[in-house]
């Protein structure tokens, strides 16, 4: 192999931490956010069975516990960008 070929391999191979970030941020935010689903989801259940009224707020508030999730995507994109 040529000296460019092993110095590309290399530059490539040394430019892993923002790749581990990424992961790390994603990995936590989604399993932060499955979490918090589940909760909150089945409170928001167990809330409406007594007042169906509830319904719209219950929504509301399980969209929020999704949102940990596109906040760790979010964070995961911009740390790809800066690799």
């Amino acid at each position: 192999m040529s000296a460019e070929v092993i110095t590309a391999h290399a530059a490539a191979a040394s430019n892993w931490a923002p790749y581990l970030g990424t992961g790390i941020a994603v990995a936590g935010a989604a399993i932060g956010a499955g979490i918090a689903v589940a909760y909150v989801g089945a409170a928001a259940l167990a809330a409406m069975s007594e007042r169906p009224e509830l319904f719209g707020r219950a929504m509301v508030i399980v969209g929020l516990a999704e949102g940990i999730a596109i906040y760790g995507l979010i964070i995961g994109i911009i740390l790809i960008g800066k690799a």
